[in-house]
């Protein structure tokens, strides 16, 4: 290891949790040191391919929004199911009312230059073998020394090597083995992007990434094999053929690859000074898109905490980060769960009936609201305490601010973001907006874009909010 001071944090794992993760510390100014078991030049297989609205949104807190959309790729206003329903994702009261269909390799592109320019310090080829806490700090052992810190989250993928060091159990189940992954060509594309279609012992989701390439997700309970066997397109395309009636006409794959599918969470998000973030803390199917998301929503959610709490804060306040986050790595779990498992439903009879009764539930608009809430993360809210106002915990619409500035741009830096107060608040960021509480009520709002407090323009309470979740 080099003779650099310690870290207050080491985040384990380079893939966009981490770099996020990364990212907002330093920008926070804690040292922090990003170990990677992968070589510099080995880049993450491109599994996950969409970014949500909730992303987005954090990203734009970040200001790096309008850098990943500006790699292009499609943005669907709609995600259809079981060609009988359609979520309106453009009916999203957001800035960014689409999926944004662009592979992962993207997003770790933008989050990677951002930690680094924070300052950040990122080692590659550096496996961790061990982990030992004790007198409030904790040492993580690799293949080439050791590092002291605080802190240490995990964030290191299904195959958590810190979740294994510190004997945290995964429990859950295999759901799908042999799910077939493939970026190609099409010369006769479907009718709308993404199509999703499961029949005949086999399903297949096709979206359209905006560079003349599509990213297929196949599966076939006659064509099992392991992980690491070889993977030919005429696998996928039969798959395809047995979902949809046709293959739509693949051809030049880029990118091949077959994994397994589990459904697994950990108990704990904390194990004393050590956090689990992402894949390291849950893993599920990948329908909905919903699994690199929920990693960026989890560092978003514990990056802000983990600085408050270095800079004096409660340390209480890094408790929070279970409690706000296992549920939603839960209901993740059920939604993803629910939907793969009826695109693989095998008898047809079953098939039909599933796909009749998700359709019709689908056509209520209030169920409508909530499935589309869920999957693209802007109707995610953590819930208040006994006493608090009913709208702490929950996301705060992008506004515009008096100073002409918005919301989400006041929030940049991980700022805290107090509305309708004059007072100067011991250096935090303040803002009256023009429009901000109609209700009469002030608001303090996270730098992860939640309300965290809400009342009566009372300053010594926004006072006692600040000092005890800002440090």
């Amino acid at each position: 290891m080099s003779a650099q001071p310690n870290p207050e944090v080491v985040v384990v794992g380079a893939g966009p949790t981490g770099l996020l993760l990364a990212g907002d510390l330093a920008e926070a100014g804690v040292r922090v040191l990003v170990l990677e078991r992968r070589g510099a030049e080995l880049s993450n297989l491109s599994r996950a391919f969409g970014v949500h609205a909730r992303t987005m949104e954090e990203f734009d807190a970040r200001g790096i929004a309008d850098e990943l959309l500006a790699f292009g790729g499609a943005r669907l206003p709609g995600i259809r199911l079981f060609n009988r329903v359609t979520l309106h994702l453009a009916h999203l009261e957001t800035r960014y009312p689409y999926l944004l269909m662009t592979p992962q390799y993207n997003v770790e592109k933008v989050l990677m230059r951002r930690a680094l320019d924070a300052g950040a310090e990122i080692r590659h080829d550096s496996e961790v073998t061990g982990i030992e806490q004790g007198d409030g700090a904790v040492t993580v052992r690799t293949g080439d020394g050791e590092v002291t810190a605080a802190y240490v989250v995990g964030a290191d993928g299904v195959g958590s090597a810190v979740r294994e060091a510190i004997g945290t159990p995964f429990p859950g189940e295999s759901v799908l083995k042999s799910i077939m992954l493939a970026d190609v060509r099409l010369t006769e594309p479907p009718a709308e992007s993404p199509a999703i279609q499961g029949v005949n012992g086999a399903f297949c989701f096709v979206a359209a990434f905006g560079d003349e390439y599509w990213r297929v997700f196949a599966w076939n309970s006659a064509d099992q094999k392991g992980d690491h066997e070889p993977i030919e397109l005429d696998e996928v395309r039969e798959a395809a053929r047995l979902a949809f009636g046709t293959d739509f006409g693949m051809h030049s794959p880029r990118w091949l690859s077959r994994f397994h599918s589990d459904e697994r969470q950990v108990p704990e998000y904390r194990t004393g000074n050590v956090f689990l973030a992402g894949d390291a803390a849950h893993c599920h199917s990948p329908a909905g898109g919903q699994g690199m998301n929920t990693g960026l929503q989890d560092a978003a959610n514990l990056s802000w905490k983990l600085a408050a709490a270095l800079r004096g804060a409660d340390p209480a306040l890094l408790d929070t980060y279970h409690a706000e986050r296992h549920p939603v790595g839960k209901a993740v779990l059920r939604s993803s769960g629910a939907i793969i498992r009826l695109a693989a439903e095998r008898s047809k009879l079953k098939a039909a009936i599933g796909g009749l009764a998700a359709a019709t539930a689908l056509h209520i608009k209030p169920i409508e609201a909530k499935a589309m809430g869920m999957i693209s993360g802007v109707g995610i809210h953590y819930g208040h305490g006994k006493g608090e106002d009913a709208l702490v915990g929950h996301r705060a619409n992008d506004i515009d601010l008096a100073d002409g500035t918005r919301l989400y741009e006041a929030l940049r830096g991980g700022r805290f973001v107090v509305l309708d107060s004059a007072e100067d608040h011991g250096g935090r960021f303040t803002a009256g907006a023009a429009s901000a509480a109609p209700d009469g009520e002030a608001k303090v709002v996270r730098p992860d874009g939640y309300i965290g407090w809400a009342g009566g323009d009372d300053p010594a309470a926004i006072r006692a909010y600040l000092k005890a979740h800002a440090g």
